[in-house]
């Protein structure tokens, strides 16, 4: 399969590119070309993103079977919230246009931020335990909104375009060996990890996931919840709610240490299921992806 991944020279997207390789051909799209830095199986294109123009000119000109886009500011806060909105929003609505129009399949980065937990004023308890993809979503920031705008384009493409489009929603995506959730900051102190219930998903269980949405059987537009099977603190769940937060959700069926999302539907639908844990990925040493 041809493949264009988008923003795959970032800390997160060179992982999806690295492992994309192993079946693939793949091209990267960024802002900046790496020149001889590149990976040797990689080929390059430097683009503005928000650039309908060239988007549309570089997408056409490559035809590939599948985009993969998950070029994005990648949190709230990083840069004042109109332009994490304007870039994340104008970037995707570029590339899922462009990917419908040639009739390519799309697998996109969405994040559990659409939920609208992690950066409101104050995380409020969720509606139900675990949190499926059918939870409402309320964010009260511009990175969650954006994310949000994603997706609707992504229904949009799919409806108009009669595309695939895969919507993957991480939780604070961790590297192996560098493992912050396991700081002892994190660690030592419920708050810090209280506004997305103590969650996140190893780099490489995020890039298999695309992996198994390109190729999978789904039809339409789907988003799936993208976390490690364990919560970070490796503390029963209920537990961890009723200290931080004083209860649990009257709709509640987890036990144990499990995390806080749901990712029953990604079983399903693409036949996912996260491998890695911190108790292993938290001090591995493995080589960084060249791209």
């Amino acid at each position: 399969m041809d493949v264009v991944v988008t923003g795959g020279r970032g800390q997160t997207g060179r992982w999806v590119v690295d492992r994309l390789t192993e079946d693939h051909s793949v091209t990267c799209l960024d802002r900046e070309h790496p020149g001889a830095d590149g990976h040797p199986e990689v080929e390059y294109r430097a683009v503005d993103l928000t650039d309908q123009g060239s988007v549309f000119d570089v997408l056409t000109d490559l035809d590939p079977d599948a985009v993969v886009h998950w070029a994005a500011i990648p949190a709230a806060r990083i840069q004042s919230g109109v332009d994490t909105y304007r870039n994340n929003t104008l970037a995707a609505h570029s590339v899922l246009t462009a990917a419908g129009r040639i009739g390519a399949q799309v697998v996109q980065a969405s994040s559990d931020g659409a939920y609208g937990f992690f950066f409101a004023d104050e995380t409020p308890v969720p509606d139900e335990l675990p949190i499926t993809e059918d939870h409402a979503l309320r964010p009260e920031d511009d990175y969650g909104l954006s994310k949000i705008v994603t997706e609707e384009i992504g229904k949009t493409i799919a409806r108009r375009d009669d595309v695939p489009v895969v919507s993957l929603r991480p939780s604070w995506i961790q590297l192996p060996g560098e493992y912050p959730c396991r700081d002892e900051e994190y660690t030592s102190d419920l708050a810090a990890g209280a506004g997305n219930y103590w969650s996140y998903v190893d780099v490489r269980d995020v890039a298999d996931m695309v992996e198994a949405a390109l190729t999978s059987d789904v039809t339409g537009h789907e988003a799936f919840n993208c976390v490690a099977l364990d919560n970070a603190l490796g503390r029963p769940l209920r537990e961890l709610m009723t200290e931080y937060y004083g209860r649990v959700p009257e709709t509640s069926s987890v036990e144990g240490d499990v995390a806080a999302y749901d990712t029953t539907k990604a079983s399903d639908l693409l036949g996912w299921e996260p491998t890695r844990s911190w108790r292993t990925a938290a001090t591995e040493t493995v080589p960084s992806p060249q791209v």
